[in-house]
């Protein structure tokens, strides 16, 4: 299972995994044990040899690793943190008699900045087995291992060896599309050193995940589009967190900006909040297990109830949407309850071709790529009318003027865009009928719909800059200087100084060549005036 918001400790002379020790020793809390210490001085590693420091390798792909004791009274013993992290679990569960629940229970937990589900799942599965028998010297070495590999840069094909398996990845980039296997497929030969081939490092096997409710997946799609709050009622932590994590992915290539949790407890800080009757629930998805939050949630507006999930080629009972008053006991049947009407009329062919494929056993990880490109094409037939009006909002190139100010863009009006959709909405894509304004309506009010305008503005709000920085480049910028005072010069060289610095600084999208005319003109500049201000303009910030 994949948590988000698990702890990291603060900056530290120590480790960052010594602070969590720390932290809970504190409250004698039990352990959290943490592995990996510093090597002797003279040792050497390859990860020094690139110029990095020692574990500056282990911090590209992992933040700590933890092993997680478990208190009756305390729950969990790691506390949570405001910054989130992804938090892949090994848990173990051993019969143990003289233990007050009679289990032993421990969990190795890999806790990381980077969402790669799939990859950290397969890295667990690799060495938590033998850190179980091993205990902490197998954990080191393994650990020791990381920090040796290569950065994860987006769109490298990587080789990463752990206790004696290689795993072949690619690191996805932002314009990958979902679904796609962009891994190189090399020939026998030259692969024989490879144990393990992921052709993705992030994805969910996402019909396994709606299986049971495949027949109201577009249905879901609305409802993660729209940034409701949504409750996921599971048998286990690990299908939980599935199921929460590909209904987050398939909105896809559109970013979820809400909260989700993939698996929420009674421990979470946020509990009181969630739980409390007297304000409306936030927009976020939850999993949970606990039977108890089928009480203490109830009040939430959309509940997903599942069974045990399948094994590949099987296919659960479909379950039934339900009125929220049917949830009332703890042993309510699987089903997804909501008084949630969709704007958009279901899409019938979809349904034929996922259930045609479980007819004639399909594999899941083929109808899981129906499955998401389903979503893919739904999601982009919604997204594209809002990049047609939000590319107008955009000013003329022609008014941008080297000696003013980049113009502003125009402000998004939701009434002018509703007009656009008669001739360019996105019935010119989908064959999909229904309320798709309402649909719109919705969701200019939804946080997913202002976390992927602010990304848009700002994105052109820098594209702007960086226009403006080339039309600067095509000025006769020392002929404007002979007819203008040194004071006015000297301005000039600070804000053209200064637009190299944000350029970057905001990692502006400027060609390499408009920087280095504008470099030029800088220095051209300087050497026209006197010496004593050639000196200090030569040191006021890098030409």
């Amino acid at each position: 299972m994949a948590l988000r918001g698990l702890a990291a400790s603060g900056p530290s002379s120590r480790g960052p995994l010594d602070e969590a020790v720390a932290a809970a020793e504190e409250r004698g809390a039990p352990a959290v044990l943490a592995t990996g210490g510093a090597p002797e001085d003279d040792e050497e590693d390859e990860g020094r040899g690139r110029g990095l420091l020692r574990w500056d390798g282990f911090s590209a792909w992992l933040h700590c690793v933890c092993v997680v004791g478990f208190d009756l009274e305390l729950g969990q013993a790691v506390e949570k943190d405001p910054a989130y992290f992804y938090g892949y679990v090994y848990f173990r569960q051993v019969r143990d008699k003289s233990l007050k629940r009679g289990y032993f229970q421990k969990s190795l937990v890999l806790i990381s900045k980077l969402p790669y589900i799939h990859f950290f799942h397969t890295v667990l599965k690799q060495i938590a087995p033998e850190y179980f028998e091993k205990s902490e010297p197998y954990l080191e070495a393994a650990c020791n291992d990381v920090d040796r590999w290569p950065a994860p840069v987006p769109g490298k094909t990587l080789h990463l060896p752990i206790m004696g398996v290689v795993m072949k990845v690619r690191i996805p980039t932002c314009h990958d599309k979902p679904g796609t296997t962009q891994i190189a497929q090399l020939t026998q030969q030259a692969d024989t050193h490879i144990s393990v081939i992921l052709p993705t490092v992030h994805e969910v096997d996402l019909f396994r995940c709606f299986c049971p409710v495949f027949l109201h997946s577009q249905m879901l799609w609305e409802l993660v589009l729209l940034g409701e709050p949504l409750v996921v009622m599971a048998p286990s932590p690990s299908e939980s967190s599935e199921t929460v994590l590909a209904l987050v992915n398939c909105i896809s290539p559109l970013k979820y900006f809400s909260d989700f949790r993939p698996y929420f407890t009674i421990h979470d800080s946020e509990f009181k909040e969630y739980t409390t009757r007297t304000q409306a629930p936030p927009s976020v998805i939850l999993g949970v297990t606990n039977p108890f939050f089928a009480k203490t949630l109830q009040h939430w507006p959309h509940i997903i109830r599942i069974g045990d999930l399948k094994p590949a080629g099987e296919i659960p009972k479909q379950v039934k949407v339900k009125k929220l008053k049917n949830l009332k006991t703890l042993d309510s049947k699987p089903g997804v309850y909501t008084s949630y009407k969709p704007y958009l009329n279901r899409d019938e062919e979809i349904i034929k071709q996922l259930q045609k494929g479980v007819q004639q056993k399909r594999p899941s990880e083929a109808q899981s790529v129906i499955l998401r490109r389903y979503f893919l094409e739904l999601t982009q037939s919604f997204i594209i009318p809002l990049e047609r009006y939000v590319a107008s909002l955009m000013p003329l190139q022609k008014s941008i003027s080297p000696w003013k100010s980049p113009p502003q863009l125009r402000q998004f009006l939701p009434e002018e865009f509703m007009k656009t959709l008669e001739k360019t909405g996105p019935q010119l894509t989908s064959r999909i009928k229904g309320d798709w304004i309402g649909l719109y309506r919705h969701f200019l009010k939804s946080p997913n719909f202002d976390g992927w305008f602010k990304t848009r503005r700002k994105e052109m709000t820098q594209k702007l800059e960086a226009l403006h920085l080339e039309v600067l480049c095509e000025e006769d910028l020392l002929l404007w200087t002979q007819k203008h005072t040194e004071v006015e010069t000297v301005d000039l060289v600070l804000k053209l100084k200064n637009k190299l610095l944000q350029a970057d600084r905001e990692h502006l999208p400027v060609k390499p060549d408009t920087m280095e005319k504008l470099r030029t003109h800088i220095d051209a500049i300087i050497l026209a005036l006197p010496e004593d201000l050639q000196g200090i303009l030569l040191k006021t910030g890098m030409t």
